[in-house]
């Protein structure tokens, strides 16, 4: 018998519709298989991350009477093990939230597939098994929290036109991991190729521990976030041989802004806490 963490992830699109408090949730099963992880280590990380999430905002815990009414209502089984003792269902905030924590690439493209074919999407009726009664209480909440979201997502559309327009000022094609590091203020350069490396985006092709590195790009990153560019060395006197320098797609250069601005490259200690880029000229990659 297969274990849950086998199970293949539902597409977003597919996901049964499940409602609490009047606002689409998702629970932790279903957050696990398309984070690309298991419950337990969503539940580790929430458990690790108490103060970034609030009850009531990213998730709800449901347990005693509140758990055994959504049981009743929820008639699915799969969806909600009877002999469960409590329960969290995840908001779209939250959802969003564990993203971050989990930081996958797979969480990344399945966070984005719920808020665009899940979370915002409200045609769809939900069947009464699906939702709890809503009081006018509730419904004032409703409302609170759909405006609240419209701030939210207002908020993140102003963020990412800055960063596309940052990045279209900084990257230019064919350049390697540290140059396009160079222009983010406080990056410690020397460092980032083996933290690519810690990230499965290069691997060292020098089997020789006493030379320096000689990277390649891994199947993982090739073509996705990084190329390579094949140059034909001929040292006078010696054989002629081929010279491989991984240079960043577009898609590794907006990558690695995401996870400067989240504080997850190397820094310097002299860094002074500012996250800025210079301004470089920006050549479109061809298509």
């Amino acid at each position: 018998m297969a274990m849950k963490t086998e199970l293949a992830p539902v597409a977003a699109r597919d996901l049964q519709i499940i409602e609490y408090r009047g606002q689409r949730v998702v629970t932790t099963e279903q957050l696990a298989a398309g984070y690309g992880t298991d419950e337990v280590n969503i539940r580790n990380n929430l458990s690790r991350n108490l103060e970034r999430f609030e009850d009531g905002k990213h998730y709800f815990l449901l347990t005693g009477s509140e758990l055994r009414e959504f049981k009743n209502l929820v008639t699915m089984s799969y969806l909600v093990n009877k002999h469960t003792s409590q329960l969290i269902l995840w908001t779209e905030r939250g959802a969003a939230r564990m993203s971050k924590v989990v930081d996958t690439d797979q969480a990344w493209g399945y966070h984005d597939d719920l808020v665009e074919f899940y979370f915002t999407q409200r045609d769809a009726i939900p069947s009464p098994s699906s939702q709890l009664a809503i009081s006018r209480k509730e419904l004032a909440l409703m409302v609170i929290e759909a405006e609240e979201r419209a701030e939210a997502a207002a908020l993140e559309n102003k963020t990412l036109s800055a960063t596309v327009e940052s990045l279209e000022k900084h990257f230019t094609k064919g350049m390697t991991i540290p140059a396009f590091c160079k222009g983010l203020n406080g990056v410690n350069v020397s460092k980032m190729s083996w933290w690519a490396f810690r990230r499965n985006w290069l691997y060292n092709d020098q089997r020789d521990p006493e030379k320096d590195p000689r990277w390649r790009v891994t199947s993982y990153a090739r073509d996705k976030y990084l190329t390579e560019e094949i140059t034909n060395i001929t040292p006078h006197g010696k054989d002629e041989f081929k010279k491989y320098t991984p240079v960043l797609k577009e898609a590794g250069c907006h990558r690695i802004y995401q996870l400067y601005m989240k504080g997850d490259l190397p820094m310097k200690k002299t860094w002074n806490g500012e996250y800025s880029h210079d301004k470089a000229i920006y050549i479109p990659e061809e298509k």
